[in-house]
């Protein structure tokens, strides 16, 4: 194929926050399919919290991003050469190449959806990995059980909002909800959840005993930080939380004191376990019926946000680290 194909690099590691100057615009050639390759012009792609790790070159459950290179995530796009494994031209497909307008992806690696059964960008958020980290996290990891009290930190983000929703409809007795802004705290309310506050208002462990006086049995984390410690200090015997993130410490430089009432876990009983989504693959057919099936009574609700442009896509990461989306953060290509 001829023409030009934009692919964001990343130029230099970032120290604490990220900068514009990590990224770089770099122009290429619009890849050429060889066997068992096709090309994929990519249409959305996805910016997520756990890409900030990959940025640090330290050894972790995936590899760091290379410098110079591309960066990669999820994306989903339609092909436009090649033909291999099932996969043509004029397919919609999801894979793991974002971070550029065209992508050179092995056919095996793609996932052929049906952009008739729900938007495109579903299958990136709550047909996704993003409504699967909620669905696996809160009821494999957590084993929520009906009349449970839940608390979601984060809970406004494309994974937290997924977590309260699926609560209630799985018949939580109480879900509560952290957020950093009062128009985020609004939507919460408006998706379902039973009480929410914005951790700017005050300490957490304080309005989170206010939220939830008689105790929380699961947490759900995606902050980590003074919440995670907020809620060890909440849950109630045997209590269970999935630590999903902590983006409250992505960012730091220097090491982040761990919260300060660990002892709580042995006399409480409770469980604390990290988990990620690509451990939980046996539960996709049964979440993506569950989910289609709420989201086509018009019982479940999502969020986007979309910037336009791959030249938007370092400044569309660094909102989401500032928390600036409601729920999955996006970008149009």
């Amino acid at each position: 194929m001829s023409g030009v194909n934009r692919e964001i690099h990343l130029a230099s590691r970032p120290e604490g926050w990220p900068t514009p100057e990590n990224f770089r615009l770099v122009t290429t050639e619009v890849p050429t399919p060889g066997p068992g390759q096709v090309v994929v012009r990519n249409r959305f792609m996805s910016v997520d919290p756990y890409m900030r790790g990959r940025m640090n070159d330290v050894k972790s459950y995936v590899p760091p991003f290379a410098l110079d290179a591309p960066l990669d995530g999820g994306a989903i796009g339609e092909v436009v050469a090649g033909e291999a494994g099932g996969v043509k031209p004029g397919d919609t497909v999801l894979h793991g190449l974002g971070w550029r307008e065209y992508a050179l992806v092995d056919a095996k690696g793609v996932r052929t959806v049906d952009p008739g059964l729900a938007p495109v960008t579903a299958y990136l958020g709550v047909l996704g990995m993003t409504g699967l980290t909620a669905y696996a996290g809160l009821l494999d990891v957590a084993a929520m059980k009906p009349g449970e009290t839940v608390f979601v930190s984060g809970a406004a983000g494309a994974v937290g909002s997924m977590v309260g929703q699926i609560a209630k409809l799985r018949g939580a007795g109480r879900v509560i909800g952290s957020a950093g802004s009062a128009a985020k705290v609004e939507r919460l309310t408006a998706l379902g959840f039973d009480a929410a506050f914005d951790y700017h208002d005050g300490p957490v462990y304080k309005q989170l005993r206010a939220a939830a006086p008689d105790g929380v049995d699961v947490y759900f984390d995606n902050v980590g930080g003074d919440h995670l410690e907020a809620a060890i200090g909440a849950m109630n015997l045997h209590g269970r939380a999935a630590i999903c993130g902590m983006i409250s410490q992505y960012n730091a430089t220097e090491p982040q004191a761990a919260p300060r009432n660990l002892a709580l876990v042995i006399g409480k009983r409770l469980t604390l376990r990290g988990f990620l989504v690509g451990d939980h693959g046996h539960l996709r057919d049964q979440f993506v019926q569950e989910m289609a099936g709420w989201l086509r009574e018009g019982r479940l609700s999502y969020d986007e946000t979309i910037v336009d442009g791959i030249e938007q896509a370092p400044e569309a990461f660094l909102g989401l680290l500032r928390g600036e989306n409601l729920g999955k953060m996006l970008v149009r290509l």
